[in-house]
Parts: structure tokens; C-alpha cells; sequence
């Protein structure tokens, strides 16, 4: 299922691009709205040890994932 998370510290293509290139392999295909703040990243996740998983990630890459 796709899901959209909200993160901080998201400015630009090239933040864009390392979340792009480091969480892909484990991820699938990954899309950064950079129109919008706080920033969305859309990712395909299975299951609730996938979305922490990926919660996890992002937060070592230094963009942390907003709690809604």
C-alpha cells in the first residue's frame, strides 16, 4: 500500500535524491513532494515492521518523520 509520511528537514532535489538513493533498494520506487511543507515522501509499505523500518531509516539520513 502506498503511503505518504510528512519530514522535516526535506529543502531541496539533493535531500531528495540521497533519501532517493539510499532507502530505494529496500523501498521501491520513492516520490518527494517538494511543493509542499512539511515535505511528503510516498513509499510503498507491507506492513507495520516495514513503516517503522523506514520511520527508522529516514531518521538516520536526518529527516525526521512527523507523528500524525
Amino acid at each position: 500500500m502506498k503511503k505518504v509520511f510528512k519530514a522535516n528537514n526535506i529543502s531541496c532535489i539533493n535531500c531528495a535524491n540521497l533519501i532517493k538513493g539510499s532507502l530505494e533498494d529496500d523501498f521501491g520506487e520513492i516520490k518527494v513532494n517538494l511543493d509542499v511543507k512539511p515535505r511528503e515522501v510516498t513509499v510503498e509499505i507491507v506492513d507495520d515492521s516495514s513503516e517503522a523500518k523506514f520511520k527508522e531509516e529516514m531518521n538516520e539520513l536526518g529527516y525526521s518523520v512527523i507523528e500524525e
